[in-house]
Parts: C-alpha cells; structure tokens; sequence
C-alpha cells in the first residue's frame, strides 16, 4: 500500500552559526537509506544569503517513487526512539494540514552532537514534509496512514 506520494527532507547549513556544511551533508545523507546516485535521486544544493550577507546553504532532496519513500520512513521509524514516537502521534492533529501534508522538524544540534532524531518547534532543524497518500483524499485516512507509520 502507498503510504506517501512524497517525502521532501531539507537542512539549512548557516554561515552565522559557523555550521561545516561537510558535516551536515553527511548527516542529512544518513537520513537515506539508500545511495542517491546509484538510485538516480538529484541532491539539491542552494546557495541563499540572510542578514548581514551571511551564507546559507539548504541542502534538499525529494523522493516521489513508492520503493524509494516506504524505505525512507522505515528508515526513518527506526531512528526515532519510543518517547519521540509517543510525541508524535500526540500532535498528529497539528502536524497534518488541509492539504494532507504531514510535517516533522528535528533538532539539528541534537542530531549532529548526540545521532539523536527529537523533535523541535525551532527553525534550525532537518525538514521533512510527507505528502500522504490518502484515498479517498480525506483528513481522517490521513491521520489514519500516518498513525499506523508511528504505531
């Protein structure tokens, strides 16, 4: 069963916060289960400027097969501890929008220092916005969908 028509996870890379854009790729990767080029996935490399002129670079990629998002969130569940998992499905309501797009920002200080994927309101986080694949396209299948995803 198709559970996302697509996943597109994003970091921003911040010159201000002398973040090493080596290190962040490197942990966006590990979030893929699967070698980019060998499956013909595009790495999106943006070159953006903030405040004062500082560098941001946003590292993105989007995944739209069905083989390619199914081992994506298992690979994603199982790096999500219980406690996260519980939190999760407590703010399911405000996470799924009209639109049936789910939304999950973890913290990317946490999970560059400690490998550990926790959730955060901020916005110096690893963005990932999971289409769900709903059919009929209603609010209740999609909550539905990513219940059983975090179960």
């Amino acid at each position: 069963m198709k559970i996302a028509h697509q996943i597109k996870t994003k970091v921003f890379s911040y010159e201000k916060f002398n973040d090493n854009d080596k290190i962040i790729l490197d942990k966006f990767l590990q979030l893929l289960p699967f070698n980019l080029k060998d499956q013909k996935i595009e790495l999106k490399r943006t070159e953006a400027f903030g405040f004062n002129d500082n560098r941001i670079t946003i590292f993105e990629v989007i995944l739209a097969k069905e083989k390619h998002t199914k081992q994506y969130l298992e690979n994603l569940i199982k790096n999500i501890d219980e406690e996260q998992k519980k939190l999760i499905l407590e703010q399911l309501e405000s996470r799924l929008d009209d639109n049936l797009d789910f939304f999950l920002r973890f913290d990317k200080d946490e999970y560059l220092k400690n490998d550990k994927l926790k959730l955060t309101d901020s916005g110096n986080c690893f963005h990932i916005k999971i289409s769900v694949a709903a059919f009929p396209k209603k609010r209740e299948i999609g909550l539905g969908i990513v219940k059983s995803i975090f179960k």
